[in-house]
């Protein structure tokens, strides 16, 4: 596709359909355009198929070899909303955070099991942390590798019980994924068989 000339531009609100020099077509609602650095920003349906979510794609117009214009937005388009820009500090310093504590178990030479028990109990109880190999929960619980229920420490009662509860869950939980795939494993190598 040729750039844009001198006063083109997409319309915020338009609809349009690119077609990459890869051959994918993808279509959405212009978001935002720069002309400077040929760079679209489309609003496309949800990949997860979830109807109140939408996709943000960037596509940068010097890949796109061809663009269609489906729906052209004339009218002014309404104002941006708000942002919260301390919640947004927030949520990054948080996601900073738990990266961080990712990158401490991976070198600490956790195992995958103890980092995805980790992720579990992080989910419901934020004040989770590493300690070298050694999960601690609200520093009442300490869960010692291999990190079995019988390796939940600290003082009886409520807080002890709810941890073991969820690490209890968390290995039903990974035992009942591991069986499903293990049964769709030998259903795809039975029909594969079959068709044989």
């Amino acid at each position: 596709m040729a750039a844009p000339g001198p006063g083109e531009y997409f319309s915020v609100g338009s609809h349009v359909s690119c077609l990459t020099c890869l051959g994918q077509r993808l279509q959405g609602e212009v978001v935002a355009f720069d002309y400077q650095s040929k760079m679209l920003t489309l609003k496309c349906p949800s990949s997860s198929g979830k109807p109140n979510l939408s996709d943000v794609i960037l596509i940068n117009l010097a890949y796109v070899s061809d663009v269609d214009i489906i729906n052209d937005r004339t009218e002014t388009p309404p104002p941006l909303a708000s942002l919260n820009v301390s919640k947004l500090a927030t949520r990054a310093r948080t996601e900073k955070e738990d990266k961080l504590s990712q990158a401490y178990a991976i070198s600490a030479g956790v195992s995958i099991e103890g980092q995805q028990l980790f992720q579990t109990i992080h989910k419901t109880i934020k004040d989770c942390k590493w300690q070298e190999k050694n999960i601690i929960v609200m520093d009442d619980v300490v869960i010692s590798p291999p990190y079995q229920v019988e390796n939940c420490k600290g003082k009886e009662g409520s807080a002890l019980s709810h941890i073991r509860k969820i690490v209890e869950k968390h290995f039903r939980d990974v035992e009942s994924q591991k069986s499903l795939q293990r049964s769709q494993a030998q259903q795809t190598q039975k029909d594969s068989s079959l068709s044989s």
